[in-house]
């Protein structure tokens, strides 16, 4: 059996992600009718008319914030991203943002561009103006970071490894994370008792409603006199109001972000980059290989790992026939799903079931085929909200 995938791209995507499609079972473009799925960068998909084929959403990136999350989810689509395939990419753009600051580079910068003179008038000129632009060393600094994923732990380890004392803050932290964070590392229980701590600030952390404006004037007014905060996760997690408020009270001595706004424009002591977090040849070679590997297997398997709004579900295929069912996670859906299916006389190999908050997603493999009626009688349980069968397919 043969079957063909389309797969619609919203930007430019890596050429090393997108070959990794098999031509024999993918079609891949920019312009295609009912498609599979889609591949997005930055393209803003919250107007977008979703036609009824698209079965997943892969973002080459972290941030989904440009895709409709929850109308994907009330749909039962995961929406893919690559969580940490850029995580070094930002982390080198931090630890520049950290000497960019305590060596005044910016500032110093626009002095020597703005000399004139021969030679000699030139020499004169900077030893007499450098003085204003003497700076600090990061090593005996403190670093605070406010959130310790992929990013956050890895600013960690190059930080400690300058001679930084670090603080970390991150309610949400999970197991995984945890055990791969240096013991060195020491854990705040707020992000007040960080922000005391800290000589620099950097936040790895999503834009929700929780984090949104998390960097506001009162904590703002809790920073030592005279810290660098640095932002390099989403522009709304800090208040640019409150920051040019503790610029003004000398709490903040730089605001260093990836993130232009008219209120931060021309400011003294504000530095602002065009969003070049994840803006490197090799982040976006690994967000884009990252997210289509992702995708195939759930294309072909049903196995999902890496969304935002599924729960991680990888089950190894006992047989060549398998249904994949994203369902509401109420009660007694798992027992309607196997008394249908041993309604139509089907026998369960295997079964796995797994949920995340209002989420639940089952992968079952059966000995036999399973008729359309079956798919048709399993999509219209109420709370059932996508189903798919998923024979194992042969490229050719």
């Amino acid at each position: 059996m043969t079957h063909t995938y389309r797969i619609q791209t919203l930007n430019k995507i890596s050429a090393h992600g997108l070959k990794r499609f098999p031509a024999a079972m993918y079609q891949v473009g920019n312009d295609m009718e009912m498609p599979d799925a889609f591949l997005v960068r930055s393209h803003v998909m919250h107007d977008m008319d979703i036609p009824a084929s698209v079965k997943a959403i892969g973002r080459a990136g972290a941030g989904t914030n440009n895709i409709p999350v929850a109308q994907m989810s009330a749909r039962g689509i995961p929406v893919f991203n690559a969580a940490g395939a850029n995580a070094n990419a930002v982390k080198e753009l931090v630890i520049a943002a950290m000497l960019l600051a305590a060596r005044n580079i910016s500032p110093a910068l626009r002095f020597t561009s703005g000399l004139l003179g021969d030679d000699e008038v030139l020499h004169k000129l900077v030893e007499d103006g450098k003085k204003q632009f003497a700076g600090i060393e990061l090593r005996g600094r403190s670093l605070g970071i406010i959130g310790l994923g992929a990013i956050g732990r890895l600013v960690a380890d190059t930080a400690l490894g300058l001679g930084m004392r670090v603080y970390g803050y991150d309610p949400e932290i999970t197991v995984e994370a945890a055990w791969s964070l240096s013991s060195q590392v020491k854990k705040a229980q707020s992000i007040e008792e960080l922000l005391k701590h800290s000589d620099f600030v950097t936040l790895h952390v999503p834009l929700l409603d929780a984090t949104r404006g998390l960097i506001n004037e009162q904590r703002i007014k809790t920073m030592r006199t005279g810290s660098v905060l640095l932002n390099f996760s989403r522009a709304p997690i800090v208040d640019n109001e409150a920051v040019l408020a503790g610029l003004a009270s000398k709490h903040l001595r730089y605001y260093i972000c990836d993130f232009p706004a008219q209120a931060l424009q021309g400011q003294d002591h504000v530095v602002t980059l065009p969003h070049l977090g994840a803006s490197t040849e090799e982040a976006e070679d690994n967000c884009s290989v990252m997210v289509v590997d992702q995708m195939r297997e759930y294309l072909e398997h049903g196995n999902i790992t890496n969304t935002v709004n599924f729960p991680n579900l990888v089950m190894p295929r006992e047989s060549r026939f398998r249904l994949a069912i994203a369902n509401s996670n109420v009660p007694n859906m798992l027992g309607q799903i196997s008394t249908a299916l041993a309604q139509a006389g089907i026998n369960i190999s295997n079964m796995m079931n797994k949920s995340r908050g209002d989420m639940a997603y089952t992968l079952v493999d059966t000995d036999t085929e399973l008729p359309a009626q079956l798919v048709a009688h399993l999509s219209a349980i109420p709370g059932v909200l996508m189903v798919r069968d998923l024979p194992l397919l042969e490229a050719v």
